[in-house]
């Protein structure tokens, strides 16, 4: 049977796991399970993934969440290239080194942003005080700061001079920013280089996975999937 993907393009993991399964051949039977308009949460849903999140996978009658989860069971069953996950154990351990910092970093401040900002005003109808989103907005600014200093020094990507898994999760979570109106770059030149090089990188199906997202920054459609 076909591995089968169950995603969001809104999703910032959802996203990573799509550029890698596309960039490396991977065949898959892409489901798309939209957030917005609660398909997670169904029973049905929660059979494949009981936490009820994406991205989701089923592989025959094998089902897995958790995306860093998918990331290393993709690279034990599907060979993935070692310039994008490397086979070699200290190679490994510098991406799996980022992957773990991000968690209570690039993840957590940046989505913590993003909901707080737009998601929650979006679904609940009531804004966040502004000294507190201007101490969310200080956590970022730190934390892109710390992606600058730790990460992208010196070399061009988060692991040296290649592109690898670790740096396609840092930028969808960067990505995510822009949908609450937050310009991740505007202070930060090595990220905007940076972000730059992994987008030419990782073309065309980079730009796939973020369609949805810049659709939505153009005003094309809101995160429900209707016309604004």
């Amino acid at each position: 049977m076909v591995l089968k993907l169950y995603f969001d393009f809104l999703s910032q993991p959802s996203r990573a796991i799509y550029i890698i399964l596309k960039g490396n051949n991977i065949p898959f039977e892409p489901v798309e399970v939209l957030i917005g308009q609660g398909q997670h949460l169904t029973e049905k849903f929660a059979k494949l993934n009981k936490s009820k999140k994406v991205p989701a996978i089923s592989d025959d009658d094998f089902n897995l969440s958790e995306s860093i989860a998918i990331l290393r069971y993709l690279s034990r069953t599907r060979q993935l290239p070692t310039n994008w996950y490397s086979d070699d154990p200290q190679a490994q351990a510098r991406i799996d080194e980022y992957l773990e910092w991000q968690h209570l970093n690039t993840r957590l401040f940046c989505a913590t942003y993003f909901q707080k900002a737009f998601l929650f005003p979006k679904l609940f109808g009531k804004e966040v005080p502004r000294n507190r989103l201007e101490a969310l907005e200080g956590n970022v600014e730190k934390c892109l700061g710390e992606i600058e200093r730790l990460w992208l020094t010196p070399g061009p990507f988060i692991n040296g001079d290649h592109l690898t898994a670790a740096d396609i999760w840092a930028a969808c979570e960067i990505e995510q920013l822009r949908m609450a109106g937050f310009d991740p770059t505007m202070n930060h030149q090595k990220l905007k280089d940076w972000m730059q090089r992994v987008q030419k990188e990782a073309a065309p199906y980079y730009q796939e996975a973020h369609s949805k997202l810049n659709q939505f920054i153009k005003k094309e459609i809101d995160i429900f999937g209707a016309k604004l």
